[in-house]
């Protein structure tokens, strides 16, 4: 029996048969060509080719996952059209008469490089995202078919990494966990495992033979066992046993009220990023949307929308939810949220540059156009508009003086609008926390997006793996910050939610009733295990 320790990044236990996923990288000659032209228009039409893959790739992942897993597609078509990553390339090939796919592969790697070494967590990760475009686009060149990494029976996913390309073409209905020996707790793995409700684990230096017998992948230890005993393998089906035992039990849970044996209720929301997301909520029984991140809906598209398709997708989100509360985030742009088609000023730290509500009141007539198109929605359903990135009460102000502005508009052009429509902000940053009771005399309620506080609270970059253990949601400080915003919304008469992903931590459930969150939001396969953790909850539980 031999044990791999990594870090488990997606809980729960899989035993299955290995499947090691080759990875795409493969070493082009540095061949010459004697019509550079020729290969000019080969490389950009390899180019054209696999930005459209992308389009496919985004689709096929929305079948299968969320609007948040598919955007890494958006991001992908992005790079191939990189203006510096183009110029680069055709440099290489008119100067030196290289052939496209060597030179395609040299500035891939050398943007990968230049990417890694950045301080910026984000551009960090574009590193992968480099190395995976320049694969595709060598497929092209190359005239290769994407092939999916396995299908059939079902088996434990092994590879260095999984690039997303690679992902979007798995059988994921047979994939029972994944392992790799890269990765992080933010990586596309961890994400599409979570999402999945698969073991994950990450950063394991596996060996390059895999056994040809049963694999136990335990993503609650971070621990990966080749040839396990007789004894070890029938503890860990045991434990599967008991797994699926649960997820039964859960399903009792799914129209059942959200209330403690002591009578005190807490919402239970689902955090979105388009229609297509509406299935899951559904089948999981979530009370409302306690967030539609509507950038989804900008970051899928060649220009920004128009208010027409604005106003059909949130009026099919509001409809399909038949009356519960629909809270929609308006634009949250900027930092690691970037579009193709409208470039944001260079900044040194974007996550504290001109993003979300700073963005909106720069371009208000997108802004306006995406409160036209929510309010014209309105009728359909029980609407709430929320703002994120709020430090002032003048963004508040100003961003209600404008939904009143478009409010009169379409009232004028004969359009309806409902009557009552909530207004809230988010809070996430510690400076809303802070003014929170000059805040609450402005709003309906408060959501306190948990991941952004944390981040700003502690000085700490979520996305960087030198740091990620000082990222701590439960950190005092934070605590205070939330407290503090719950009571002074306690003391304005409006409600308080919890949107980030500390809502699904039941370790913080007894602090969030003790301070009376009315409503928590979260991934919707997350929703089941919390209502029965509420349905079950004693008081003592908050002096563990």
């Amino acid at each position: 029996m031999e044990i791999y320790r990594g870090t488990g990044v997606s809980k729960g236990v899989s035993i299955g048969i290995p499947h090691w996923l080759a990875a795409q990288e493969r070493e082009i000659p540095r061949t010459l060509v004697d019509d550079r032209e020729a290969e000019l228009a080969r490389f950009h039409l390899a180019q054209a080719q696999a930005a459209a893959q992308q389009e496919l790739f985004y689709q096929k992942t929305l079948e299968k996952a969320t609007a948040q897993e598919a955007e890494v597609f958006q991001i992908h078509a992005m790079l191939i059209a990189d203006p510096d990553f183009t110029e680069e390339v055709e440099k290489l090939i008119l100067e030196q008469g290289v052939c496209a796919e060597y030179a395609a592969q040299q500035v891939s790697r050398q943007f990968s490089q230049m990417f890694a070494q950045l301080e910026d967590a984000y551009m960090q990760a574009r590193s992968a995202d480099f190395c995976d475009v320049g694969n595709q686009i060598l497929a092209e060149l190359l005239g290769e078919e994407a092939a999916a990494a396995c299908g059939g029976e079902p088996y434990i996913l092994f590879a260095e990494d999984l690039l997303p390309s690679q992902a979007v073409q798995l059988d994921l209905d047979a994939v029972q966990a994944f392992v790799t020996r890269q990765g992080s707790s933010v990586s596309h793995t961890a994400i599409l495992a979570r999402n999945m409700g698969i073991p994950a684990v990450v950063g394991v230096k596996f060996p390059d033979r895999l056994p040809a017998g049963p694999v136990v992948v335990d993503g609650e230890k971070g621990e990966v066992i080749f040839n396990p005993s007789p004894e070890v393998l029938l503890d860990y089906q045991r434990v599967q046993q008991a797994q699926r035992s649960y997820q039964e039990q859960l399903l009792a849970y799914r129209n059942q009220p959200s209330v403690t044996p002591a009578g005190q209720k807490i919402g239970l929301y689902a955090n979105i990023g388009s229609p297509g997301d509406l299935q899951a909520v559904l089948e999981n029984g979530a009370e409302g949307i306690g967030l539609f991140r509507s950038e989804f809906l900008y970051m899928d598209a060649q220009d920004f929308p128009p208010e027409e398709e604005q106003y059909r997708c949130y009026r099919e989100v509001l409809e399909g939810m038949q009356g519960k509360r629909v809270i929609i985030r308006t634009l949250d742009l900027g930092a690691d949220k970037q579009l193709g088609y409208y470039q944001f000023g260079k900044e040194e730290n974007p996550a504290l540059g001109c993003r979300a509500i700073r963005f909106c009141l720069r371009r208000r007539d997108v802004f306006l156009t995406q409160l036209r198109a929510l309010l014209r929605a309105s009728p359909y359903g029980r609407l709430a508009i929320m703002l994120p990135m709020v430090v002032s009460l003048e963004e508040v102000r100003e961003s209600k003086r404008l939904l009143q502005e478009a409010k009169a508009q379409l009232q004028a052009e004969g359009y309806p609008v409902a009557a009552q429509i909530e207004f809230g902000i988010m809070i996430e940053t510690p400076a809303a926390a802070l003014i929170s009771r000059e805040l609450a005399a402005e709003v309906d309620f408060f959501s306190v997006g948990t991941n952004d506080l944390t981040q700003y609270t502690l000085a700490v970059d979520r996305m960087n793996g030198e740091v990620s253990n000082l990222y701590d949601p439960a950190h005092p400080a934070v605590l205070r910050l939330i407290k503090e915003a719950a009571e002074r919304a306690r003391e304005a008469g409006i409600w308080i939610g919890i949107c980030g992903e500390a809502a699904a931590d039941p370790k913080l459930l007894p602090f969030f009733l003790e301070i009376g969150i009315a409503e928590l939001s979260m991934s919707p396969k997350s929703i089941l295990g919390l209502r029965r953790r509420i349905c079950t909850y004693q008081p003592e539980e908050a002096a563990r």
